[in-house]
């Protein structure tokens, strides 16, 4: 009877064990499951994982969805990126408050979303995944929900991390403490480095690492200090090459911390840190008064084993990659054209990724000025974006985002020749599309009317001259 209906669902609701064969009957029922409260559908799930996982679904793709529409959001900026929400602000989010309701207090429910998650990455392997294990872990977290917070081994590693990633950087204390917990790591648990890996795969946990590490290597540089020789950065070199690993390791159920390359310490990062050294060289040497000698160049080659570290190190890309984001966001146009031309080829095209362009986009904007110059604009645009926008949808859709900020700074004769070449092409989609439509509309109103083309004659008169009076 439908009027009774209601009581009968809240009575259910308040038991802590439905009867089997009740829920059996609500399951048969599509009006009834609709209709019962998520404590009497958690019952139904734990034992019925594909129901579950039917339900799950729209909300991962919902979620991962809403991530890429950040990173191609047409609000560029330096200021409100893809990293700006906080860890506490992002948990807020709906589909991470539907799927710890969802959750509740159940291990089991949780076991089989983490399940899930595995699954999608190791399927897909989108990184956005991992940010929704930490995510979801934390979220539990802040509702003290100790049942399941207890038994993740990832919980108290997390919480630091998530600490560090509230700060974007981590600290002698926390550098510390997440130490201990991967030397902690007894044997017979490694399984263990697989969901640590994962936790630290998610770009907020690589983008507060990579971040570390450069904040680092400048002060090594002014402590005239080796890389290898400083314990802290060793660490983070540590946390990355294991979040880098992440997907292999899940891949290959091979549960052991990745080996670091020597030479990554030895060689590549001594070289990060000679950029930064001609850097200051460079500014001193523009304060000193000129005598005789000319002004010296900024140097404009770049060392061959650099290019090499980018395409054959995951790491070292990693690290040059965010190396240039941070002399972009200094405004230092030289290094950044000095640089530039090693990005063309890296590992596993990351400097054409979506986080990288994306964060790569809001820097640009603070050299807005140049895009004036026709050097700096061959040199980004035909030296690197262009060389990718055919063969990768999403850098065209990157370059469309940039310019529709920034093309009132593009002189008119070069933005008219990237106007024909960021033309799409059948084959290209809805995105692309519809951004460039936006660019043309864009470029139409900045046009002058024909009539404003037209020379008027001029109606202005000759002004009679009038005699100065003469002075008394």
């Amino acid at each position: 009877m439908p009027s009774i209906q209601p009581v009968v669902m809240c009575v259910m609701k308040h038991l802590p064990k439905v009867p089997e064969k009740k829920l059996k009957l609500v399951m048969a029922d599509k009006d009834l499951y609709k209709a019962c409260a998520v404590e009497v559908k958690r019952q139904i799930w734990q034992d019925n994982q594909a129901l579950f996982g039917d339900e799950v679904s729209p909300l991962l793709k919902q979620y991962i969805l809403e991530k890429e529409n950040t990173l191609f959001s047409n609000d560029i900026s330096v200021l409100h990126n893809f990293f700006s929400p906080s860890p506490k602000t992002r948990r807020q989010g709906e589909v991470v408050q539907k799927l710890t309701q969802m959750i509740g207090k159940n291990v089991k429910l949780y076991d089989m979303v983490l399940q899930f998650l595995r699954t999608l990455f190791l399927r897909t392997r989108n990184v956005h995944y991992c940010t929704l294990r930490a995510e979801l872990l934390m979220s539990l977290h802040d509702l003290e929900i100790s049942e399941i917070c207890t038994v993740d081994p990832c919980h108290k590693f997390t919480w630091c991390l998530d600490a560090c990633i509230r700060e974007k950087f981590v600290d002698n204390k926390r550098a510390r403490e997440l130490q201990g917990f991967l030397d902690g790591v007894k044997k017979g648990q490694e399984q263990v480095l697989g969901d640590l890996s994962m936790i630290l795969c998610d770009p907020f946990a690589i983008n507060t690492l990579a971040l570390s590490t450069i904040r680092h290597l400048q002060d090594l540089v002014g402590q005239d200090t080796l890389p290898r020789e400083s314990p802290d950065l060793l660490l983070l070199l540590r946390m990355l090459s294991l979040g880098q690993g992440a997907w292999d390791m899940i891949d290959s159920q091979v549960f052991k911390e990745p080996k670091m390359e020597a030479e990554l310490i030895t060689k590549f990062l001594p070289m990060l840190m000679s950029f930064v050294v001609d850097d200051y060289t460079f500014n001193v040497d523009q304060k000193l008064p000129s005598e005789e000698k000319g002004p010296i160049p900024y140097p404009s080659t770049i060392p061959e084993a650099f290019t090499k570290f980018l395409q054959e190190n995951r790491i070292a890309c990693e690290i040059g990659l965010y190396y240039i984001l941070h002399i972009t966001k200094q405004r230092n146009k030289n290094a950044f054209l000095r640089l530039l031309p090693a990005l063309v080829e890296t590992f596993s095209d990351l400097a054409f990724s979506d986080i990288f362009l994306h964060l790569l986009t809001g820097n640009l904007t603070l050299l807005g000025d140049e895009f004036a110059l026709e050097e700096f604009c061959t040199s980004l645009f035909d030296g690197f974006f262009l060389t990718a926008c055919s063969r990768k949808e999403n850098v065209h859709r990157h370059v469309l985002r940039l310019l529709l900020h920034l093309h009132h700074k593009v002189a008119p004769a070069k933005l008219e020749s990237l106007q024909k070449a960021l033309e799409p092409t059948k084959q290209s989609g809805e995105a692309v599309k519809e951004l460039y439509n936006q660019l043309t509309e864009k470029l139409e109103l900045r046009k002058p009317s024909p009539a404003e083309v037209t020379e008027t004659p001029s109606m202005e008169l000759p002004l009679p001259t009038v005699p100065t009076p003469a002075s008394r």
